[in-house]
């Protein structure tokens, strides 16, 4: 086969130059820019979101989980039966009460028993994989947990409070999501893209929660919303009247109120007499203030 760089004649030839070469000879890099970065975008997308998918499931499926934590557990499965018995009497030992419960409750003999408390008529065995056997006269009473193992470990990954090292992960992922969000307003031109399509959808995101925010009078209007006043106390009676939220000094006590018992004041009793050593000495009966 002749060499395409000589001609038929015999005379050399310039072999013609590659596509992108010719790009940059002809416009230099800028130019390839200009014509490829869509198509870098598009495949940088692809290539992040394949590497997303792992982190969005588990995300998504416990941020599911957790707001609806008011109507289950996501963490464990609970179940609680009644069963009726006959008495334990007083004399049995408890090594004896404890195994006619748990004959009664059908737990096995190899599970491993972590408390055992008996008092009167009242016997409860706690295992160590979370049963609960409560046996108070007649009634048995059996509750049994379990992992839902899934949203448990998701759920435990989605709070980063106390995983130093998952924290950076989790913010690492917050960077691609971004990516993946800002990339995709750019990744296809014309009617479909951010001049028309994209711009209606991006204004229907953004309005769902500015409309929800502007319907509901944003955080500082929930009438059921609590301050902490110290570290594990809620305040459920907010701020005094004519006090503004934050305002955090002293008022005076109207007359003949007294002081809330955890304010840490507490009035001299009627009969009381300031201390020796506070400097204040009080007027002799006759005595009358210097007028000077």
């Amino acid at each position: 086969m002749p060499d395409p760089a000589i001609d038929p004649a015999g005379a050399a030839v310039d072999a013609p130059a590659p596509s992108g070469v010719r790009a940059v000879r002809g416009g230099g890099i800028a130019a390839v820019i200009r014509k490829r970065w869509r198509a870098w975008l598009r495949a940088i997308h692809r290539d992040i979101g394949y590497l997303a998918v792992g982190f969005t499931v588990i995300y998504a499926l416990s941020g599911i989980a957790m707001n609806h934590i008011d109507d289950w557990d996501p963490n464990f499965h609970a179940t609680e039966v009644t069963r009726k018995i006959a008495p334990i009497a007083d004399g049995v030992s408890d090594a004896e009460a404890t195994r006619r419960i748990a004959a009664a409750a059908g737990t096995s003999a190899t599970d491993k028993i972590d408390d055992v408390y008996r008092a009167g008529d009242e016997i409860r065995v706690s295992y160590t994989d979370g049963t609960k056997l409560t046996a108070i006269g007649d009634t048995l009473t059996v509750q049994h947990r379990r992992d839902r193992m899934f949203f448990r470990v998701a759920d435990w990954l989605h709070a980063t409070r106390g995983k130093q090292a998952w924290k950076f992960i989790a913010d690492a992922y917050a960077a691609l999501l971004l990516y993946l969000a800002v990339s995709g307003i750019f990744m296809i031109k014309g009617r479909l893209g951010l001049r028309w399509r994209g711009a209606a959808l991006i204004t229907l995101g953004l309005g769902a929660p500015l409309g929800y925010i502007i319907a509901s009078g944003g955080p500082g209007a929930q009438s059921t919303e609590r301050v902490a006043t110290r570290p594990g106390e809620v305040d459920a009676t907010g701020p005094p009247a004519g006090r503004a939220p934050g305002d955090d000094r002293m008022q005076p006590l109207r007359p003949g109120a007294k002081p809330a018992a955890g304010d840490g004041i507490k009035p001299l009793p009627p009969d009381d007499k300031p201390a020796s050593g506070d400097g204040i000495k009080p007027l002799p009966p006759d005595d009358e203030p210097d007028k000077h």
